[in-house]
C-alpha cells in the first residue's frame, strides 16, 4: 500500500511538467478548480484507550450507574479542494487536499457521597490529507473511481471531563503529535449538473496510529488511573473502514 501511495505522489509531482490540453483539464472542457464538503465515518482500534476503559469500569463495579462504553467508531466532516482534474484518453486523474474532523464521545455515571458524578470521555481526530485518485467514465453521468489514495497527517485530542457533586468540574486534556497514515479506497462520482455539481461516494481502508498523548505540561496519559502505572502505548493502534459521501462544486478557471 505504501509503495502505491509513493508512486502516486511521484505522478503528482511530475504531472505539472507535462503539457495539458485546455479541453481536458478540470471538471469541464474549459478548465475548473473544485471545492467539496461532506460526511465521513471512520472505524479504528484504540487499544490503549479501551484497555484504560476496562480498568475504569472494573474500579467502579459497586458504584456504577452506567459504564463507560468502548471507543472505535467516529464520525464527522471532510472539506477539501480538487487542485486539478485531467482526462487522459478516458482515464481521469484528480489531485486533491482535504481536512477532516472526526469525534466520538461517551459518558459514565456513578454514585458518590453527596450525590452522583458524571464523567465524559471525548476523542477528536484531525486529519490533513494530500492525495490522488484515478477514475474512468462508465456513462455520461457516472464515473468509477478505480483507486483513491492519500497520505494523512493525523493528530488526536482526548478530553476527560468529570462533574462531581456540588457543581465541581475537572477537565483534563491530552494531545498527540502529528502521525503519518494513509487511506486507499474506491468509489463513484455522479454528475448532478453537467460536471459543475457532482455527488461522490468513497469506501476505503484508512490507517491511523497514535502511540502516546500528553497534556500541555508534559504529563502523559497512563495505562490506567494509577499515576504509577506507566505511560499508555498504542492509544490508537490502527485504523479501519472509512466511508465518505461528499458534494463537489466546480469553479471555472
Amino acid at each position: 500500500m505504501i509503495n502505491i501511495i509513493k508512486y502516486l505522489i511521484l505522478v503528482f509531482l511530475l504531472f505539472p511538467l507535462q503539457p495539458i490540453s485546455a479541453q481536458t483539464f478540470g471538471f469541464g472542457c474549459l478548465g475548473f478548480a473544485g471545492g467539496y464538503g461532506g460526511y465521513s465515518f471512520q472505524q479504528y482500534k484504540p487499544a490503549g484507550l479501551n484497555n484504560y476503559i476496562v480498568v475504569y469500569n472494573e474500579l467502579r463495579t459497586d458504584s456504577s450507574i452506567s459504564d463507560m462504553k468502548n471507543f472505535g467508531k467516529t464520525q464527522g466532516y471532510r472539506f477539501g479542494l480538487n487542485f486539478f482534474r485531467a482526462d487522459f484518453k478516458g482515464f481521469i486523474i484528480t489531485a486533491k487536499g482535504f481536512y477532516q474532523f472526526l469525534s466520538e464521545k461517551h459518558d459514565a455515571s456513578e454514585t458518590m457521597t453527596g450525590g452522583s458524578s458524571n464523567t465524559s470521555f471525548k476523542l477528536e481526530l484531525n486529519n490533513w490529507g494530500l492525495g490522488l485518485d484515478l477514475g474512468t467514465s462508465i456513462t455520461s453521468m457516472v464515473s468509477w473511481k478505480v483507486l483513491d489514495a492519500a497520505l494523512l497527517f493525523n493528530s488526536a485530542t482526548f478530553v476527560n471531563t468529570e462533574n462531581f457533586p456540588g457543581a465541581r468540574t475537572e477537565v483534563q486534556k491530552y494531545k498527540s503529535g502529528s502521525e503519518l497514515g494513509y487511506t486507499v479506497g474506491t468509489g463513484f462520482i455522479l454528475d448532478l449538473i453537467d460536471e459543475y455539481v457532482t455527488l461522490e461516494g468513497l469506501a476505503a481502508y484508512t490507517m491511523i496510529s497514535i502511540d502516546e498523548i500528553k497534556k500541555d505540561d508534559g504529563t502523559y496519559l497512563t495505562l490506567n488511573e494509577d499515576p504509577d502505572s506507566g505511560r499508555m502505548k498504542n492509544f490508537i493502534e490502527s485504523g479501519g473502514f472509512n466511508a465518505v459521501i461528499q458534494l463537489n462544486i466546480g469553479f471555472p478557471l
